[in-house]
């Protein structure tokens, strides 16, 4: 098959590989007719995740249809169409019986690996690195999807796969993210990165109650689908100081909550981004923390932080006089999939979203190196991008 394989920083390769089989019993193979590239996925192709080794097959936000089925598969047959959650989970360990499926203690096969670094093991991700599993990704014709009576979702036929996809990463992230700020009626929530999980992360929030969402970004054609799409107020952080605006936005005493969609590759402006980007370069610190540092400064005394971007390992120079004094609660983590796909499913079927207004890019899989490009550069207006194998 073919399949999008990593070779080193800013380095991806469509080659052919071999196609995968069924290896346990609770195991799929799913044929991809859709798959995105995440913002999280940009990580890897830039070089930032360790364990990445040159030749893997990447990629965790895809679809598709069932081809294959392991023994103990009751629940899936040939031809079901599926979209499959990016966070591996066995349904069986104490995490996934409380609906905590990125924190599944069986999933990962490598999780000594997780133990060195964490302190302890959380669940496998596809196509994320060696750390977090190993597991082959979904930017590929086809894949294997592990404990697939329990990490997949059958979807209806007839609903284009674009209004779909992303059910299966990018909005139950967003769902999450605004979920974990526990958001009370005429709050103010305020949203750092308009790509595709910040615009469902805004949604989500309007949606549990929130009063006024802000976006926070400096593309104008991401702050204008934040605007339009999600219906928020909008910061350009070059344009003005983020956090005087914020004051500004809300008399002063700053957002009731503030939501990180952003994670390890944040921009600044002025010395600090600097500091980080150099840092980072020389491996000084491994994640860029600009969103963190401004969160705890800009939101109000007793908030809280909802952190969905992804951070790989270690950052510097975070004020926690600032968050400790101002008594910030802090939530965040890897998206329980499972726990809210059903859900978003519904959503979806009754018209009440429609993610495909994300998508500003359809490529055939052979143009993933391009679409790699376009996305992390973003170039051409590029939101988001699918791929067709």
């Amino acid at each position: 098959m073919k399949a999008v394989c990593w070779h080193g920083a800013n380095d991806v390769r469509v080659e052919t590989v071999p196609d995968p089989k069924i290896i346990n019993p609770r195991d799929a193979i799913v044929k991809i007719t859709s798959t995105a590239i995440c913002g999280s996925d940009l990580h890897i192709y830039g070089g930032y995740i360790p364990t990445v080794q040159s030749g893997d097959i990447i990629g965790h936000e895809f679809m598709g249809e069932v081809v294959d089925v392991g023994s103990s598969i009751s629940n899936l047959k040939i031809g079901d169409r599926v979209v499959v959650p990016s966070m591996i989970g066995c349904g069986n360990c104490h995490y996934c019986q409380r609906d905590m499926w990125s924190l599944c203690d069986n999933s990962n096969q490598n999780g000594w690996m997780e133990e060195k670094l964490f302190g302890s093991i959380t669940s496998a991700i596809y196509g994320y690195s060696h750390t977090f599993g190993g597991y082959a990704g979904g930017q590929a014709e086809y894949v294997r999807v592990p404990f697939a009576d329990v990490g997949v979702v059958k979807v209806p036929k007839d609903i284009p796969d674009e209004k779909l996809l992303f059910i299966s990463d990018a909005i139950p992230t967003g769902y999450m993210g605004a979920e974990l700020c526990d958001i009370k009626p005429g709050d103010i929530v305020a949203v750092w990165g308009c790509g595709a999980v910040g615009q469902f992360a805004m949604i989500s929030a309007y949606m549990m109650g929130a009063e006024k969402v802000i976006g926070i970004d400096r593309f104008p054609e991401r702050l204008e689908m934040a605007k339009n799409f999600a219906k928020a107020e909008i910061i350009n952080y070059e344009e003005v100081d983020a956090g005087e605006a914020l004051k500004e936005m809300t008399g002063g005493r700053g957002p009731d909550a503030c939501i990180d969609a952003v994670g390890l590759e944040a921009h600044g402006v002025g010395f600090e981004d600097f500091y980080d980007q150099t840092k980072q370069k020389l491996r000084l610190e491994t994640d860029r923390p600009h969103v963190l540092r401004q969160m705890m400064l800009a939101c109000r005394k007793g908030g809280t932080l909802s952190i969905m971007g992804v951070y790989g390992g270690f950052v510097d120079k975070i004020p926690f006089g600032a968050a400790f004094n101002k008594a910030l609660t802090f939530r965040m983590g890897q998206m329980h999939g499972q726990k809210y796909m059903h859900k978003l499913l519904e959503l979806v079927l009754d018209g009440k979203l429609d993610p495909s207004v994300v998508v500003s890019h359809q490529l055939p899989l052979e143009q993933a190196p391009h679409g790699y490009h376009i996305f992390q550069q973003k170039e051409d207006n590029c939101i988001k991008v699918v791929l067709k194998p």
